[in-house]
Parts: C-alpha cells; structure tokens; sequence
C-alpha cells in the first residue's frame, strides 16, 4: 500500500512539476531551471536556485535571472560609436538587443563577451582592456560590424551574418550561410532593427 501511494504521489507531483515547470517559463520570460528532489520524492522545480543540492534540468540559453536590462542606458555610447563609423544607431541597438539583451555582463556558451558579445580573439585583436566595460565594448563590436559592412559591400544582412558565423563562411556561401542559428540570428537582428527605427 506504501509503495501505491508512494507511486501515485510521484505521478502527481510529475504532473504538477509540469505544470509548474510551464508557469516557471511563461513568469520568466526563459530562463535555466533546477531540479531537486528530497527525500520524499518530490520534485521541486525553481529558476533561482537557493540551495547546492539542486541541479540543472533544462536550459534555455538565456540569462539565468529574470532581471530586465534598461534599452537607453547606453544610448550615449552607441551614438558616439554610430558617428565615429558611420553605422545607424538602430542597427547598432538591434545588434546589442538581440546579442545581449543589453546586459553588459552576458557571456556565451562559446566565450563571447559584453553587449556586443565580443569574442576573445577579437578583444585581443582590437585591443580591448575591458569587454565588459560598456563604452569599450560598444566601440569594438562597432568597428568590427563596420569592416563586415564593407566587405560586403553595405549589404547589412550579409555583415549581420558575417557578424554571427564569421565572414570566411559567408565568402564561402556568397550569401547568408545555411546555418539554422545564423539565419534565425540575422532575422531577429533585422525585426529589432525595423522596432527601433520605427522608434
């Protein structure tokens, strides 16, 4: 009879961690959840761990906090990278939405760094001392989105793309590389781009 209740409780509390997992997702806008089960059984499901003993279920890719980030802070930043190279202020503050969501401390999965998301070799080549510094960071994500717009002749998709998967591999296709994540990444660019121009 114990091991009955014991196995309808893990059926219910499966079907609730469930429905809880889908509210943890509609309340957080995406976020990494944690899994802990006590010594009951029950599973406790939260995307603010407050304890060791729980652990990575499900990740999304986003930031692992709810915390929202201002889009005009660095407005004064990204205007004086747009005069200094000649890119659209939009552009740039697309770009930033859609690499960091403006969060000036994101770090990605393949070591990518600050607003513009930055990658080491990059940092080093521009000569950056602090990619997560705002203003440093904006200016090196702007110089190199404006050696990929000429390279590509201004056409902005093709620098979006050279921005997310490398300019070799866009030289390689003569257009927008079939790569599922860069084609996706290039689209969301382009919708921010069209909101923030539309202002």
């Amino acid at each position: 009879m114990l091991g009955m209740i014991r196995l309808i409780k893990n059926s219910f509390i499966g079907i609730c961690g469930g429905a809880l997992l889908a509210g943890i997702f509609a309340w957080t806008v995406q976020a990494d959840i944690y899994l802990y089960k006590d010594k009951d059984g029950v599973s406790h499901f939260t995307n603010v761990p407050t304890s060791s003993k729980y652990r990575l279920f499900m990740r999304t890719g986003y930031p692992k906090t709810r915390k929202f980030y201002s889009t005009s802070k660095y407005d004064h930043h990204i205007s004086e990278a747009s005069a200094l190279y000649g890119v659209s202020f939009h552009l740039l503050k697309a770009l930033i939405k859609a690499e960091s969501d403006f969060n000036p401390q994101a770090v990605s999965k393949k070591g990518a760094m600050g607003l513009m998301q930055l990658m080491p070799k990059n940092v080093k080549s521009f000569k950056i001392k602090d990619p997560y510094n705002p203003r440093e960071n904006i200016m090196g994500g702007t110089f190199y989105l404006k050696k990929m717009l000429n390279r590509f002749n201004g056409k902005v998709p093709l620098a979006l793309a050279a921005y997310n998967a490398g300019p070799d591999v866009v030289d390689q296709h003569q257009s927008i590389p079939p790569i599922q994540e860069t084609k996706d990444y290039v689209q969301r660019v382009l919708r921010f781009y069209k909101v923030f121009n539309q202002g």
